[in-house]
Parts: C-alpha cells; structure tokens; sequence
C-alpha cells in the first residue's frame, strides 16, 4: 500500500497560526484587530488562511528590513 501524500491546509487557527509563525497568541490577535492580518470565523472558530498568514509576515519582513 502507498501512503496518501499529506493534506496541505489552506487555513489554521490562530493557534497553529503561532507554531507557523513564530508570533504569540496575542500579537497574533492584536495584528487581527489591527487589520494587518485577515481572519475569519467558522463557526466558534477564528482561522486564518495561511496565504495570508504568509502575505502578513512577508509585510513585517519588509517593514523591519535592517
């Protein structure tokens, strides 16, 4: 039998969100509020679509450039 490839997700809670990119929980909740990262509800579940997740660091990469 061959294993089925892994399921890439398009989106992550806001805890994964934390393991992915390295931001806590709450600058994560703050940049939402902010409007500086999408989020949206799924039922009782607040998910970010990781392309987004992925847009927001690449801004704060280019922003804090030194």
């Amino acid at each position: 039998m061959s294993k089925a490839d892994p399921i890439t997700p398009i989106a992550v809670s806001v805890e994964e969100s934390t393991r992915y990119s390295g931001h806590t929980r709450s600058a994560t909740y703050e940049a939402i509020s902010k409007g500086e990262l999408i989020s949206f509800k799924s039922g009782k579940r607040r998910l970010i679509l990781v392309k987004e997740l992925e847009a927001w660091l690449n801004r704060l990469a280019k922003k804090n450039v030194r």
